[in-house]
C-alpha cells in the first residue's frame, strides 16, 4: 500500500522497520496502478518470499517499475537524523551514478527541486475518466478529481452507493458538471497545495454551487485554501499508521494513517469566518501530537475534509465513519432540495 500510494510520488520513502520484504507483492492490494516512490531504503531486505498471498517478491517489483533501493542502512539512525533535522533532499545512485564524486553526488542532490512549490497531481492523476458503479443502492454520480487517488477510497465511495467518477486533475467545472453530480470529492496526492491555483479555483466553483463537498489529505488543504486559509511545509512531515487524531465532534480521539508533509493553518478552538466569504468554518479535527489542524468543517454550506486517510487499506479503520458522514450529507443535501 506504501509503495503504490500517489501521495508518495517524488519522495524517498525509508522504513524503520527492519526486515522488509518478506510478505512479497501481489496483484490485490496496490492502491493504484504502478509504485509511485522515487527511492526506497530498507535496512534488511528478505530475498525469500513466505507469504501465501505473494505472486512476486519486492524487489521484482520495484525492478519492474524503475525503482531505485538501497539497504544495509541503519534506517533508525536515518529517521534520528530527520527528526532532528526536518525532511529534506536526498539521492539514491546507482549504475554509472554511483561512480560519481561524493562532491558531485552532493551537488546534484542539492541542486534537485524541493518539494515547496511543485504541483505533482499531473504526473499521478488519470488523463481520462474512469467509472465504477456503485454497489447496492445506487445514491447518484459523484465527481471524484484525481490528485493521487488510491483504489481502496474509490471502492468505500462505491460501497457507499456512489457511481464514482473519477476525473482528471485539470477538469473544468462544465467537465465536473456535466456528469450530474450529487457531490465533489478530492482526493490525496502529493505536491505543495498552494502550487495547486487550478483545482483551488475549481473547488471554489464548486462550492459556488452548494454542492456538497469532502476532501481528503490533499483535499484538506485545496478546501482550506478555496476557503481563503494558508497551508505550510511541515518540518516533518505526519507519515505511518499510528497518528492520534481528535474528532472534536464527537470527542472521540481515533488512530489514524497519515501521509502529508502540509498542513492548513486555521484557529483550533473557535468557529471563524471564511477569508474568502463562505460563511462560517471551524477546525473539527486536531492532531495529539503537535496540534496540526486534521480536518475543517463549513458550517453554511455542505463541505467537511480531513488531512488524515479514512480508508486505511493497510489499517486502522478508526475513521472510516467519515465515508458514512459524506453519505449522510448527500442525502440531507438532496432531501433539502426536493
Amino acid at each position: 500500500e506504501t509503495l503504490t500510494d500517489p501521495s508518495y510520488a517524488g519522495q524517498i520513502v525509508l522504513q524503520t522497520a527492519p526486515h522488509i520484504g518478506n510478505t512479497g507483492m501481489n496483484h490485490e492490494d496496490p492502491e493504484s496502478r504502478r509504485i509511485w516512490v522515487a527511492g526506497y531504503v530498507v535496512r534488511d531486505p528478505s530475498r525469500v518470499v513466505s507469504n501465501w498471498r505473494a505472486d512476486s517478491s519486492l524487489d521484482d517489483a520495484l525492478v519492474a517499475d524503475g525503482i531505485v533501493g538501497i539497504s544495509g542502512i541503519d534506517t533508525r539512525a536515518v529517521t534520528r537524523t530527520l527528526r532532528d533535522a526536518g525532511s529534506m533532499r536526498g539521492g539514491i545512485f546507482s549504475g554509472d551514478a554511483a561512480a560519481l564524486s561524493e562532491e558531485e553526488q552532493l551537488r546534484i542532490v542539492r541542486e534537485a527541486p524541493a518539494m515547496a512549490g511543485q504541483n505533482l497531481s499531473a504526473e499521478v492523476s488519470v488523463t481520462a475518466p474512469e467509472v465504477t458503479p456503485a454497489v447496492g443502492e445506487r445514491l447518484g454520480n459523484l465527481a471524484v478529481l484525481d490528485l493521487g487517488v488510491k483504489q481502496s477510497t474509490i471502492d468505500n465511495l462505491a460501497a457507499r452507493g456512489f457511481e464514482v467518477h473519477v476525473l482528471p486533475q485539470d477538469s473544468t467545472i462544465d467537465e465536473v458538471l456535466s456528469i450530474e453530480p450529487v457531490a465533489v470529492f478530492y482526493s490525496n496526492g502529493p505536491g505543495d497545495p498552494s502550487a495547486s491555483g487550478d483545482q483551488i479555483e475549481l473547488l471554489r466553483a464548486v462550492l459556488d454551487q452548494k454542492l456538497p463537498f469532502f476532501g481528503i489529505c490533499f483535499g484538506n488543504q485545496l478546501l482550506g485554501r478555496a476557503l481563503g486559509l494558508d497551508t505550510y511545509k511541515l518540518p516533518f512531515g505526519h507519515r505511518g499508521i499510528n497518528q492520534p487524531v481528535l474528532d472534536k465532534q464527537t470527542g472521540r480521539v481515533e488512530i489514524t494513517a497519515h501521509n502529508h508533509g502540509f498542513a492548513v493553518a486555521a484557529p483550533l478552538d473557535e468557529v471563524f469566518d471564511s477569508p474568502r466569504g463562505y460563511g462560517r468554518m471551524e477546525v473539527s479535527h486536531i492532531g495529539l501530537n503537535d496540534r496540526v489542524v486534521e480536518g475543517l468543517r463549513a458550517l453554511d454550506i455542505p463541505a467537511f475534509s480531513v488531512q488524515y486517510h479514512p480508508e486505511a487499506a493497510a489499517g486502522p479503520h478508526d475513521a472510516n465513519y467519515l465515508f458514512d458522514r459524506f453519505r449522510d450529507l448527500v442525502v440531507a443535501t438532496l432531501e433539502a432540495s426536493k
